[in-house]
């Protein structure tokens, strides 16, 4: 009898407990979900914010122009083309340590096309309208138009006339639309020996005082180069185009 009743005993106190043990697991999962889905969520927009908002390192090292008035051969290559180019034209420190690059910055001067001076640091600092300074850009680049299909493919469709004007200095005058991406442009087509030149100059305003033009073309399989010149003188394109295209053949390594 005792037997039974010490049975009967555990099975209740068992039946009497499992509720309790239920309550407690219900409750535990009641508040544990919120809290992983919490964590989750906090550290997902952790993340987000962290890819999104955070600067790249390379912003934190960007590098500033550093041109130098030595004038020490460096050995450089931008896709397939090699180069030689002495120190006084490179503008940026890292490049002057040669090798292979994506882009490269080169500054020079109209008329004599000369590489920096630190005597005329001056005249190569100056953002004056009638800067003498060219600056040259040659990269990598994929998809390489020549300036004939630059001009057909993308800028005549957002012309306001496509037929163009005579416009000064023996070239056709276009104005870019206000309602695209150049607005407050001026395009300017000229022919040079058997090329065609083409060039994006930015409209005098309060808000530009001192604006440039910009041609950009192929100079070799991959390789692009663009130049920028203020655009009070334009006048000069045609020695402009010659002086920068010279400079380029005199840069290329006849080795390559």
């Amino acid at each position: 009898m005792a037997l039974r009743e010490t049975t009967h005993s555990r099975v209740t106190k068992m039946g009497a407990d499992s509720p309790r043990q239920t309550d407690e697991v219900h409750q535990h999962s009641g508040w544990l979900i919120p809290v992983v889905v919490f964590v989750v969520t906090a550290g997902l927009s952790a993340l987000f914010l962290l890819y999104y908002l955070v600067p790249a390192p390379t912003s934190f090292i960007e590098e500033h122009p550093a041109p130098t008035s030595h004038a020490t051969p460096v050995s450089l290559a931008v896709g397939g083309l090699k180069f030689t180019i002495p120190a006084d034209y490179v503008v940026y420190r890292s490049a002057r340590t040669g090798g292979r690059r994506k882009e490269l910055a080169l500054i020079t001067t109209f008329p004599d096309f000369r590489g920096y001076n630190q005597a005329e640091s001056q005249t190569f600092a100056s953002n004056a309208s009638d800067s003498p300074v060219i600056y040259i850009l040659v990269r990598e680049e994929q998809v390489n138009l020549s300036e004939q299909e630059r001009l057909e493919r993308i800028y005549l469709g957002y012309v306001t006339d496509a037929r163009g004007k005579p416009g000064p200095f023996d070239l056709t005058q276009y104005t870019f639309r206000d309602d695209t991406g150049y607005r407050g442009e001026d395009l300017f087509v000229g022919h040079m020996d058997a090329s065609l030149v083409v060039m994006r100059c930015v409209r005098f305003s309060l808000n530009v005082p001192s604006p440039s033009c910009l041609r950009d073309k192929p100079l070799g399989k991959d390789v692009a180069l663009s130049y920028r010149f203020k655009r009070a003188n334009l006048g000069s394109w045609r020695e402009i185009g010659h002086g920068v295209d010279a400079l380029m053949r005199r840069f290329v390594s006849r080795t390559h």
